[in-house]
């Protein structure tokens, strides 16, 4: 269901020429504190990959990626819809601990809104653990590494266009799934985001994909790669939206044993089969932990955007791009 949101008196702070210098800076400044905060190195990402290899993200289980035919011999590949699973392919193929990547996709089943575009650019991360990292205090810290990051891109960001101003509270607050609903039992799903990150301005709600009292997860997750105990998201207020704003989904990746007990839970047994899932299975690879921060996302957020259509080019209903230029909103 589209959700557009079109907003009241916007203007936006930066010009397009502006706009199109910015979004370089902040790709520029974050990647570089990024590397630095988890001692990353970059390496190039597959844009397809083979299905039978089961290093493609179904993501919550039910989307179907975007497929085509080689010419050379009539083998089928998929457009990647992330690259979770791979990136740990890879630590254990180059044999480095850690790595990050440009990441770009295409989610041809997203509802187009202020927020999601058919094209997504992640930095996607991703760094080997010990199994005695493989716990809370480990996902914390990390958390507090890339959101420092971003406060550092911020604080570049506004010395050179000081009319943007940094909204960036100085600490993330921390929140497990469960103690939310336990909050604001009354509330729906999305709108204990909203409450709970109008009060903090940033939260990173964990454990993500169990169920909850009333029988169902906060929010779908796939079973193959983060453990639903051991997960979250970067969620930040954004007062021009008056929204929950998720600028990033990670989590420590799955063992075997959390791997066959999600696997069970969302009843995907078949999934065994599959290569990538056999590697865990037989600890063939890293622990690790990793994730995806959205590109124009964290472009959107600090330039005050109101459309991730104005900090990226892609396909938008002729509907929406009329309808929104009336709210003063230009979409590329």
């Amino acid at each position: 269901m589209k959700n557009n949101i079109y907003p009241k008196n916007y203007h936006s702070v930066l010009n397009l020429v502006d706009t199109q210098r910015a979004i370089k800076l902040i790709k520029d400044t974050f990647e570089k504190e990024l590397a630095k905060e988890l001692d990353l190195m970059r390496v190039s990402a597959p844009l397809f990959v083979e299905p039978g290899t089961g290093l493609n993200d179904n993501l919550s289980g039910c989307e179907k990626p975007v497929s085509f035919e080689v010419n050379e011999n009539n083998r089928e590949l998929e457009i990647v819809q992330s690259l979770a699973k791979w990136k740990r392919y890879a630590l254990k193929k180059y044999n480095i601990d850690g790595l990050y990547t440009d990441m770009n996709a295409i989610r041809r089943f997203e509802d187009l809104d202020n927020l999601h575009s058919l094209y997504v650019d992640q930095w996607d991360w991703e760094r080997r653990l010990e199994a005695k990292e493989r716990n809370v205090s480990t996902l914390k810290r990390t958390v507090k590494k890339i959101y420092k990051a971003f406060n550092k891109t911020y604080k570049v960001l506004t010395k050179q266009y000081p009319e943007l101003t940094n909204d960036l509270p100085k600490d993330i607050t921390f929140i497990t799934t469960k103690d939310l609903e336990a909050r604001y039992p009354n509330l729906n799903r999305k709108e204990r985001e909203n409450a709970i990150c109008k009060q903090y301005g940033a939260v990173f709600l964990m454990q993500i994909g169990a169920n909850l009292k009333d029988g169902k997860p906060h929010d779908s997750r796939a079973a193959d790669y983060d453990d639903w105990k051991l997960n979250g998201d970067i969620l930040l207020w954004y007062e021009p939206l008056q929204i929950a704003f998720e600028l990033s989904s990670m989590g420590i990746r799955v063992n075997k044993d959390s791997l066959v007990k999600q696997l069970k839970a969302k009843g995907e047994m078949g999934k065994f089969a599959l290569a990538y899932h056999q590697m865990v299975i037989n600890e063939q690879l890293p622990l690790s932990i990793g994730g995806g921060i959205g590109q124009s996302r964290l472009c959107m957020y600090l330039l005050k955007k109101v459309h991730i259509g104005e900090v990226q080019s892609s396909y938008w209903p002729e509907d929406d791009i009329k309808q929104f230029k009336k709210y003063n909103v230009d979409l590329l």
